[in-house]
């Protein structure tokens, strides 16, 4: 598949599973720039979600490339290595990421 946009880091050098142009959700408020990533879920199925902490309601989720996720927060590069079944959160944008396994059942 190829990519049908560009990103500012270095595509070679790529380190997650998933291609680059891997759909992914964010929060409106994430995307608008209004609130920061604080909380990601990597889903059993390879779905990655970064949210906000304020909302999971469907009318405030948008659909995006995981590259361009991690071009709007390059801290989300840490991230990379997240197995499926696993959520990371942070009290803010600087903070050290937490990562913890979800339980059974809490991944939709």
């Amino acid at each position: 598949m190829s990519n049908p946009h560009k990103h500012s880091f270095d595509e070679a050098r790529w380190p997650f599973y998933e291609p680059v142009n891997t759909a992914s959700i964010a929060t409106r408020h994430v995307m608008d720039g209004s609130l920061p990533v604080l909380e990601v879920f990597h889903e059993r199925d390879g779905e990655w979600q970064f949210l906000c902490g304020t909302t999971t309601e469907q009318a405030d989720v948008k659909l995006v490339c995981l590259g361009c996720m991690l071009e709007r927060d390059a801290s989300l590069f840490e991230l990379s290595d997240l197995p499926p079944g696993w959520c990371a959160d942070r009290a803010a944008p600087g903070e050290s990421w937490i990562r913890d396994v979800f339980p059974e059942g809490d991944d939709d």
